[in-house]
């Protein structure tokens, strides 16, 4: 079901049970449905003056948790308070053109019978569940709907760490054919990448360890299990992203050596013919040059002498050379 942003309100709806829920169409019907027995969701869009206003005069929240709904770039967590719970958790930026270590937050209130969230950007989590119940898969409280949401915020971050370890695969092979500084290009981005989402995931483990740890009275056993499943991934989502920086810094220090190795080898090579020529540029310079007595000066085959003499230092030194296997 859609519904006109324009009053602060994306998304709202009662959980009827059976995985049935009815859209609520404006503040009115909220409001009458907000103290009822069915559990309610409800989605607003984060800066709107009438949500705001809804929050703070008709909601009944504790003025923290309406703060906390309102924080401009929370810190993942998920605290008790009072009866409820608030939280704000974390889902990788999917949204077209944007970056997915730019991760969108999603903050949220909840009791054993509503919902609150409140988003700044689009999040593909939450669409998710609203395609569940718009195909009858809603819910039948809140305790699910926590462990739903928190179950697609992880879905959606596992393609994003697959793509990236799939790159660190394919440059391991590059390593092997690719310009070292190719690949130290490419290596750096995914390093920063793992490191910009290990920042932002990382906490959202700690607050998902809390909440399994010390879950409300309202959240039953199997969505208790549900959510430790969730911190779990979670915590492999993290090992693994260090895992992608490991490889990653282990490679780029691989090309850094393959790079300093071909500049020795040039350096070497260059060294080599620069002591090679060194006698033979000296005793054709020492020839060269224009004074009387240089000898040779009038014999028709002198010059012929001189390229055998040269070209017999060389080989001389060459077998200088190997033998002191310095080629």
């Amino acid at each position: 079901m859609g519904m006109s942003e324009d009053n602060g309100i994306i998304c709202a709806y009662a959980f009827t049970g059976s995985g049935r829920a009815e859209a609520l169409a404006g503040w009115t019907e909220v409001a009458a449905r907000w103290n009822g027995p069915d559990p309610l969701w409800l989605h607003l869009e984060f800066g709107d003056a009438g949500a705001r206003r809804w929050l703070e005069t008709q909601s009944g929240l504790d003025p923290i948790a309406v703060l906390a709904l309102a924080a401009e770039e929370p810190r993942p967590r998920c605290d008790p308070m009072g009866d409820g719970l608030i939280g704000a958790l974390r889902g990788v930026n999917l949204n077209p053109g944007a970056d997915p270590e730019d991760m969108v937050s999603v903050r949220l209130w909840a009791d054993e019978r509503r919902v609150v969230t409140v988003r700044r950007r689009k999040l593909m989590a939450i669409n998710d569940i609203r395609d569940d119940i718009a195909r009858g898969a809603a819910p039948r409280g809140t305790g699910e709907f926590l462990a739903v949401l928190a179950g697609r915020l992880v879905d959606r971050m596992g393609p994003v760490l697959t793509d990236l370890d799939d790159r660190v695969d394919a440059l391991e092979d590059a390593l092997l054919t690719a310009a070292g500084h190719e690949v130290r290009a490419r290596l750096s981005a995914i390093r920063r990448e793992a490191i910009a989402l290990r920042r932002y995931i990382a906490p959202q483990r700690e607050a998902m360890a809390r909440l399994t740890q010390q879950p409300p009275g309202w959240i039953a056993a199997i969505e208790r299990n549900r959510l430790r499943e969730v911190a779990d991934r979670i915590t492999r989502y993290v090992e693994d992203l260090d895992t992608i920086r490991e490889r990653a810094a282990v490679m780029q220090d691989e090309a850094g050596m393959r790079i300093s190795e071909q500049i020795n080898r040039n350096m070497y090579l260059l060294s080599v013919v620069a002591a090679l020529f060194l006698p033979l540029g000296f005793i054709t310079g020492l020839l060269g040059i224009n004074v009387g007595g240089v000898p040779g000066e009038g014999m028709p085959y002198a010059f012929i002498a001189v390229c055998a003499v040269l070209a017999v230092l060389a080989t001389a030194e060459i077998w200088i050379f190997r033998a002191f296997r310095w080629l």
